[in-house]
């Protein structure tokens, strides 16, 4: 099924996507409205446009792809499924994240990945292909969350204050470069043999999406940023 969202307010527009029994659907003519596929745990959704705020919040198994850019909150509070942007997206994406995957062709913006958590087999993974914004997986507790920086060599892929109040999960960076401002909570190192084992489908998984040499882009030097374990933020949520 096809529908043109041109001038369809948000409410019509997701109300026109549940009421629909094909498995994959497409937006065209997408302009901002909002909310697109939350909760979802069925479907593909191709979208044509701009999403507006909380595209995929809560998403719950099912398939969202963008050929375009993403506004904020994109996959927030998301327990399974994958978003694709063909495109750049906004602020505190994948807000919350419990597992499920987000590809993003391009860069995003501020408070990526924050609160973003783990729990037995539920990994969230969120794989930029550009550059992040400051507060880069602020607070974060679990997943894996992987930059790349495709365009932006020999400089910072990130902003200022990248992982604070991190306590779990992993950061990787595909640069030399010191983040500015790396905070107390956050021990930095190159990343090793094993640990880039851990995102190798990641990124295979991100050029089968958008194109490139993923074995090429893996031989490359990655930072890892992992909790520091002298951090005293940790005690606020252990007893160790």
């Amino acid at each position: 099924m096809t529908i043109d969202a041109k001038g369809m307010d948000f409410q019509a527009l997701n109300r026109a996507v549940r009421a629909c029994a094909d498995e994959e659907i497409t937006i065209e003519n997408c302009l901002g409205q909002r909310y697109i596929g939350d909760g979802l745990d069925k479907k593909h959704i191709v979208i044509h446009g701009v999403p507006g705020n909380g595209l995929g919040a809560y998403l719950d198994g099912a398939r969202l792809t963008v050929y375009g850019n993403a506004q904020d909150a994109m996959g927030d509070t998301m327990n399974a499924g994958e978003i694709v942007v063909h495109g750049s997206a906004g602020d505190a994406v994948g807000y919350g994240m419990r597992g499920g995957r987000i590809l993003i062709r391009d860069s995003a913006g501020y408070r990526v990945g924050i609160h973003m958590k783990a729990y037995m087999e539920r990994v969230p993974v969120l794989v930029i292909g550009g550059c992040a914004g400051s507060f880069l997986g602020e607070y974060q507790a679990g997943g894996r969350i992987v930059v790349l920086g495709l365009g932006f060599e020999g400089q910072p892929v990130v902003s200022n204050f990248t992982g604070t109040g991190m306590h779990g999960g992993a950061i990787y960076l595909r640069t030399q470069a010191m983040p500015p401002q790396l905070p107390p909570q956050v021990m930095m190192r190159r990343a090793d043999e094993a640990e880039m084992a851990a995102i190798a489908d990641d990124v295979r998984a991100w050029c089968a999406q958008f194109g490139g040499d993923a074995e090429a882009i893996l031989a490359d030097p990655f930072q890892i940023l992992l909790p520091n374990t002298a951090n005293p933020y940790k005690q606020l949520y252990t007893h160790s």
